[in-house]
C-alpha cells in the first residue's frame, strides 16, 4: 500500500536547506521503491535550476505556525555563539560545511581502468566553465547550490532515484579549524589575509612532493596522482566563486579578481578555503561519470589527502592568517 502524500503538487509549502527553512513550492510528488516519498521543490524567488527532490521529512506545511519557526530558526542561526575548539555546538555547522540535503549520484557508465581520474578533471573543468551563472554567496541566506552538475536541467525522478550518497569524512582534528572559521569570518568579521603565506596550489604540490617519497611510489601511482592533484586544484578554482566563500567574504574575492585577473584563485587563497572546498566536495562528485569501484579509488585518495592535512595542520592553520577589515570595506559590505 503506497504512503499517504502530506503535500499536494503545486502546493505553497516551507522546505529545510541546511540549517534554514526557506518558503517553496511542490512541484511534483514521487514514491521511491522503497516506499520513502520524495517531493520536487522549487525554491520561491530562485531560478529553476535551484529546483531539487527532497524527502518529505525536509518539508513543512506552510501555516502560520511554521512560518513562525522559520523566524526563529532564522534568528537562532545568525545569533549562534561562540564556542570553544573542543566542544562545538551540534547545532552550528559551518556554512561552507556539506549541506544537510541528501547527496545522491547518477548512475554511471564504467570508467576504463587508469582513466577514472581523468573524469575528475574534466568534471571540475566543466563546473568552471558554468559557475559564472551561479551565485557565488555560500554565506547568504539562499539555498546552496550543488555544484559539479554537468548538465544544469531539473534532475528527473529516475536520476534522483539512480543516485546514491557521496560522502567525505571530514576528520575531528580539522572540522574545530571550520567551526573556527566560521565564527573568525562570520561573526568577528575578519578576513583571510591574502595571497595566502601557503596557496592552495603550494600546499596539493607539497603533498604529491611528499607521496613521491614513499617507498611505494612508482610511476603509475605517480600518474594517477597527479591526475587527483590536478583535480584538486581544478575543482577549487570551479567552486570558490560560488561555493566556498562567506557573505562577508565576497566583496574581498571581487578585489583579489581585480587584482590578478590572470591568476587561478588556487594560487592565492590557502588552507582553509581548500579545507572548505573537501567538506562540500561530496555533492560535486556525486556528478561525475565515475562508476562505484572509480569513486571509491578517488575518495580513497581524498581521504589520504585529508590525513596529510590532519599532520601537518600546526602549519597550516593559523589564526594569525586572519586580519581585521577596516571600516571601508565594512561598508562595502553593508
Amino acid at each position: 500500500m503506497a504512503p499517504k502524500l502530506k503535500f499536494a503538487e503545486g502546493e505553497k509549502v516551507l522546505c529545510f536547506h541546511g540549517p534554514l527553512i526557506y518558503e517553496a513550492k511542490c512541484l511534483k510528488s514521487s514514491v521511491t521503491k522503497d516506499k520513502h516519498v520524495r517531493y520536487l521543490i522549487h525554491y520561491a524567488g530562485w531560478n529553476k535550476n535551484w529546483d531539487e527532490w527532497v524527502p518529505e521529512s525536509r518539508v513543512l506545511k506552510y501555516n502560520e505556525a511554521n512560518v513562525q519557526r522559520q523566524k526563529e530558526v532564522q534568528r537562532a542561526h545568525s545569533a549562534q555563539p561562540v564556542k570553544t575548539k573542543k566542544t562545538p555546538a551540534k547545532g552550528r555547522k559551518s556554512e561552507a560545511t556539506a549541506s544537510s540535503t541528501p547527496v545522491r549520484e547518477e548512475s554511471r557508465a564504467s570508467t576504463p581502468a587508469g582513466k577514472e581520474t581523468e573524469s575528475v578533471s574534466s568534471a571540475a573543468k566543466a563546473t568552471k566553465s558554468q559557475s559564472k551563472d551561479c551565485p557565488a554567496d555560500s554565506g547568504s541566506d539562499q539555498p546552496k547550490k550543488k555544484r559539479g552538475r554537468l548538465d544544469l536541467s531539473i534532475e528527473s525522478e529516475e536520476q534522483y532515484l539512480a543516485k546514491v550518497e557521496v560522502k567525505i569524512k571530514i576528520p575531528e582534528e580539522l572540522k574545530v579549524w571550520l567551526v573556527d572559521d566560521w565564527d573568525v569570518i562570520t561573526r568577528q568579521q575578519k578576513l583571510a589575509l591574502l595571497p595566502a603565506k601557503l596557496t592552495v596550489s603550494q600546499i596539493v604540490d607539497n603533498y604529491l612532493a611528499t607521496k613521491k617519497l614513499s617507498k611505494l611510489h612508482n610511476h603509475s601511482k605517480e600518474t594517477v596522482l597527479i591526475d587527483i592533484t590536478d583535480g584538486i586544484k581544478e575543482y577549487f578554482n570551479a567552486s570558490l566563486g560560488s561555493q566556498l566563500l562567506y557573505k562577508f567574504e565576497r566583496p574581498q574575492y571581487s578585489e583579489v579578481l581585480q587584482d590578478y585577473p590572470d591568476t587561478p584563485m588556487s594560487q592565492i587563497y590557502g588552507s582553509i578555503h581548500l579545507l572548505r572546498l573537501f567538506a562540500k566536495l561530496g555533492p560535486m562528485l556525486s556528478y561525475t561519470a565515475l562508476d562505484e569501484k572509480a569513486l571509491q579509488h578517488v575518495l580513497t585518495h581524498i581521504q589520504d589527502f585529508l590525513k596529510y592535512m590532519v599532520t601537518n595542520r600546526s602549519t597550516l592553520f593559523n589564526l594569525q592568517d586572519y586580519g581585521n577589515a577596516t571600516p571601508e570595506y565594512h561598508r562595502k559590505v553593508q
